[in-house]
């Protein structure tokens, strides 16, 4: 559906193309998945003129939606003077290369979007690095359909050796900057680890939030921590680069609160590749907050996607609170089914302060359940000294030399200090 704002005068003009294949079972995600195209394409500042359907029982293997497709969109181009088609789906290099030469326009897919916005949104050295490296890897193997783009890739490419075609040079320079790249964001990693291990030591608990883009979770993290500078928009990937901030929980305690990105359907496999230091965020929080748009038409796909990109990350088992947002304005159809289908899960509005604290003492129960009581008896100062680190002392008694610790515990700095008694020879 064309879009027509005032303010799109200097906009690039763009013509949505989505395939949809006749034996999917899926027709309403994919109607979803063009509409999410529109507001990727809207988020990008481009202006939608027109969106256009093709129904087929295969790929064309050549044009992708048909050589008479191509034709009738060819109409189209000239008509409303487009200068960019963007495909819903990814397309192979050779498929763009044959669209850009029949059809004389800029062709880019819903990955190269993806992946344009990233790069838009990216205000950090990390983000900068981790977008260029999805970038790279996405062209690479498409690199020979990209004769009118390639220079889009910007200088750096050195002079032409001897009997090597400027396709080859290009290779070789993206390879080498690919290389330097994941060197480059292994040395973040390391950092990020540095600081994790820190808030470790200090027994910081850590909760992650994560959920399908424009759920509301910067707002979330907002109102829950009052963040003053935290990024809000109504836009897809407001935030890029992950949040950390302290949350105060009822009981007084401190726990870490990390905002990620936010998923999407068909998000781009280069993209979850390159964003993995920073999703390992996830993979190391104690609590996993889902948070859902409660308003959504399609809950259950969207959830469906955030499982599989945390299945990607090898996150699996881990604590969880699903949170259904936007309570406030979620019509009462759709309460019903929130109702209908869930026990263990909240729903609430971002907004309203009883729900918020309702939220907190939640965290604040899942946590203390990871918690257990535990006793040691040992007479080693590290030991003792550690102990007192990462745990709560409820208890402490002598006994002859020894003495006996009465904990509250995290399981997984129970599990290390055993191992640290195990290796000086003494018995839990």
């Amino acid at each position: 559906m064309p879009t027509h704002h005032s303010n799109n005068k200097n906009k690039e003009k763009v013509l949505l193309v989505s395939l949809i294949l006749q034996d999917t079972k899926q027709l309403k995600l994919e109607e979803y998945s063009l509409n999410e195209l529109i507001l990727l394409a809207e988020t990008a500042g481009l202006h939608v003129m027109e969106t256009i359907k093709q129904y087929r029982k295969s790929i064309d293997s050549k044009w992708f939606i048909g050589k008479g497709k191509a034709e009738e969109i060819k109409e189209q181009i000239v008509e409303l003077e487009v200068d960019t088609v963007i495909f819903n789906q990814e397309l192979s290099g050779a498929q763009v290369r044959n669209l850009e030469f029949f059809l004389d326009a800029k062709i880019i897919d819903r990955t190269q979007l993806i992946l344009d916005i990233f790069a838009g949104r990216a205000n950090t050295r990390e983000g900068y690095l981790q977008v260029e490296l999805a970038q790279l890897s996405y062209l690479l193997p498409r690199l020979s359909g990209h004769g009118k783009n390639l220079s889009r890739l910007g200088g750096g490419i050195g002079t032409r050796g001897p009997g090597e075609t400027k396709l080859e040079m290009d290779r070789r320079h993206i390879r080498d900057r690919i290389t330097d790249l994941k060197k480059k964001l292994q040395e973040v990693t390391r950092h990020r680890n540095l600081h994790r291990v820190r808030r470790k030591k200090s027994n910081l608990y850590q909760v992650a939030l994560v959920g399908y883009t424009n759920a509301g979770k910067s707002t979330l993290l907002k109102q829950m921590t009052g963040g003053a500078n935290i990024y809000i928009e109504n836009q897809l990937f407001a935030t890029l680069d992950p949040t950390l901030r302290t949350l105060k929980l009822p009981s007084g305690k401190n726990v870490g609160l990390t905002d990620t990105v936010g998923f999407i359907q068909d998000l781009p496999h280069d993209l979850v590749a390159a964003f993995s230091a920073t999703l390992e965020e996830v993979r190391e929080a104690d609590l996993i907050l889902h948070v859902v748009d409660s308003t959504s038409e399609l809950i259950e796909e969207q959830m469906n996607v955030v499982d599989e990109v945390l299945l990607d990350l090898g996150v699996q088992g881990k604590e969880t609170i699903v949170v259904y947002n936007k309570k406030d304005i979620c019509e009462s159809s759709q309460k019903k089914m929130i109702f209908a289908n869930n026990s263990d899960h909240l729903f609430i509005s971002a907004f309203d302060e009883q729900d918020i604290e309702q939220l907190k003492l939640s965290i604040q129960n899942k946590l203390l359940d990871q918690v257990k009581t535990y006793s040691v008896s040992t007479k080693e100062g590290k030991i003792i000294a550690l102990i007192k680190k990462v745990s709560d002392v409820i208890e402490e008694k002598l006994d002859e030399d020894n003495l006996i610790l009465t904990v509250r515990i995290h399981s997984y700095d129970a599990e290390m200090i055993e191992k640290q008694i195990k290796k000086i020879g003494e018995k839990v």
